[in-house]
């Protein structure tokens, strides 16, 4: 699928391998215009009480025996290690250093953050999720492929 009319390209990821494979995907598929440019998007989900009762684990190897963070403070900061995990691993796999961090929905600033940067595709990895989580939790590639003004390229896990 190499083309050399892309100017900006966005590619989603999160803590899953599946948002990994995408990445690579693009590497090894896309094609951008010489001013053109891959953006590495990570959206944080906001800090609530639930993370802070069962904080998620560390991924792709990151410090483990973190403490349990109990506080607004402390899921800001524990958040942060998760997304510096992450991008940490995605910057493994290109040598682009342009990544972006956004706070919130991630459904909706995948969307926004597309949008904003006039994307020409937006690609994301798909977690091979139940249909009862979808119904109750939603999927974020289906509301991206229904909602962003690009084309979407969605790489689905096994």
């Amino acid at each position: 699928m190499a083309t050399g009319n892309l100017a900006s390209v966005v590619v989603a990821v999160d803590g899953s391998e599946e948002s990994m494979n995408a990445l690579r995907w693009a590497l090894d598929n896309l094609r951008l215009r010489p001013d053109g440019e891959l953006v590495v998007l990570h959206v944080q989900q906001p800090p609530n009480i639930a993370a802070g009762l069962n904080p998620a684990p560390i991924p792709f190897g990151g410090p483990s025996g973190v403490e349990v963070p109990a506080f607004t403070q402390a899921i800001e900061a524990h958040q942060r290690r998760i997304t510096q995990a992450i991008l940490e691993h995605a910057l493994k796999i290109c040598s682009e250093k342009n990544t972006e961090v956004i706070v919130g929905d991630p459904k909706e600033k995948i969307c926004e953050a597309t949008a904003n940067r006039n994307a020409d595709l937006l690609v994301m990895g798909c977690r091979a999720i139940g249909p009862l989580q979808r119904m109750f939790l939603g999927s974020v590639s289906n509301y991206c492929i229904n909602h962003v003004g690009c084309p979407v390229v969605v790489i689905k896990g096994t």
